[in-house]
């Protein structure tokens, strides 16, 4: 069966090495058999902001960007999402973007009498591309991750996706032209290999 690949940027800018990593990531994946399409969340037309939470479903309807998501996550087996890592978490329109589609009775459903919501998204892998300005070292002993603690267990993970991997780039201020080459040919890699 043909591998069935979401690319999201979660970058607002697509002049952004966050563009680049999932350019490398979908030339590796469509090299090696891979079906591959893309959200750019910067292009969608949607009110960022939960208004009022999941009270008011119809006062919140989905605009048509959204619509159009929902359907791209559900066509997919495989998720890829870049984004940087800007005051410990994703950019705001990234994180809006994930409140506004990950909702009841598409992402999770609750059911009378259960702790625990049905994971409406079983099924789907995950790899999270995460650029930053802190040194990675920083970023896992310092920080413990706790960004990534947060999107596998909080986010992703409540909805179903598994597995959910992620790959971190920095200190981008830093890098090198030689250093991110290598680490372009590193997310080609994985595109490859569908991981």
């Amino acid at each position: 069966m043909k591998k069935k690949i979401l690319l999201i940027l979660g970058h607002p800018s697509k002049n952004s090495f966050c563009n680049a990593l999932l350019d490398a990531y979908k030339k590796g994946a469509e090299r090696a058999g891979a079906e591959c399409k893309i959200i750019y969340i910067s292009d969608l037309q949607f009110n960022v902001n939960l208004s009022d939470g999941y009270r008011n479903a119809e006062a919140m309807a989905l605009e048509e960007d959204l619509v159009n998501s929902q359907k791209l996550i559900q066509w997919a087996n495989h998720v890829v999402m870049a984004f940087p890592n800007w005051w410990g978490f994703m950019p705001a329109v990234t994180k809006g973007f994930i409140d506004r589609i990950f909702l009841p009775d598409f992402a999770f459903k609750h059911h009378s009498g259960k702790i625990f919501p049905e994971k409406l998204l079983k099924g789907k892998s995950m790899r999270l591309l995460v650029t930053m300005d802190t040194p990675k070292w920083w970023f896992y002993l310092i920080y413990r991750a706790s960004q990534y603690q947060i999107l596998k267990k909080i986010v992703f993970g409540y909805v179903g996706f598994d597995p959910i991997k992620f790959s971190t780039f920095g200190f981008m201020r830093k890098s090198t032209e030689k250093q991110r080459k290598k680490w372009l040919q590193k997310v080609m890699d994985l595109g490859r290999q569908f991981k």
